[in-house]
């Protein structure tokens, strides 16, 4: 027996959302899982997605096999282009008048390159281009997804947002990262607790997250998660 599913790649994908990498593997640059899972969930719900990163140096570069930094320089483009296949832009190049929303998976170059929050926390600043990017957004009306580290970004530029990471009780295993809860809310956001395969939506900011690899668990909790604050984008896509 032959089963035949509709094939997404048919349908009108008339919703366009912009991607915002960070360079490709999750010490240095975006995690690569969520970045799929983003894109796969964009995809099954017929929205076209187009991928961005800065064209700059990333902060350092990290031996993913030992968690130890190399001595080489590599590109934030070329670094996403990975994930991408290739089929990426500069940062420069977006035109929020061109695009109905805008999701950034998460990953340490959220907090390294996107943004100095790995080495200076709430004192931290965002790049230029990121954050001229996201305030058009916002200042748009149009919808903001972020997960794992990344809702650090809209903590510093959309003031009182509301914003998850998950939980914020350090001191255990499955939260490693919860004392960014904290962080949020030193820099002006309103951290709100969730699990790993929900998303908060503030629907006064158009802003949605999720915890992902916030998280140790499953993988396909984290795939949950991301396709719950994707659904949610796309909800408030007008």
């Amino acid at each position: 027996m032959i089963v035949t599913r509709l094939n997404s790649c048919a349908r009108t994908m008339s919703t366009k959302v912009a991607v915002l990498l960070s360079g490709c593997g999750v010490y240095d640059g975006t995690e690569v899982h969520e970045s799929s899972a983003v894109l796969t969930h964009l995809s099954r719900q017929g929205a076209l997605a187009s991928c961005f990163a800065p064209d700059k140096d990333q902060m350092h570069v990290v031996d993913h096999t030992a968690g130890t930094e190399m001595s080489e320089t590599r590109n934030v483009l070329k670094e996403s282009a990975r994930i991408a296949r290739g089929k990426i832009s500069a940062l420069t190049e977006l035109n929020v008048v061109d695009f109905d929303a805008l999701i950034v998976p998460g990953g340490f170059g959220a907090a390294k390159n996107l943004s100095s929050f790995a080495t200076q926390g709430v004192d931290m600043t965002v790049d230029l281009t990121v954050s001229d990017k996201i305030a058009a957004f916002h200042s748009a009306g149009k919808p903001i997804g972020l997960c794992c580290i990344a809702p650090v970004l809209a903590a510093k530029l959309i003031p009182g947002v509301e914003l998850t990471v998950g939980s914020d009780q350090e001191g255990t295993d499955k939260w490693p990262y919860a004392g960014t809860a904290a962080a949020i809310d030193a820099m002006g956001g309103k951290h709100v607790v969730t699990d790993v395969s929900e998303a908060h939506v503030d629907s006064k900011n158009k802003v949605v997250t999720t915890a992902a690899f916030m998280c140790e668990t499953d993988l396909h909790d984290i795939h949950d998660g991301v396709g719950a604050m994707v659904t949610e984008v796309l909800k408030l896509v007008t």
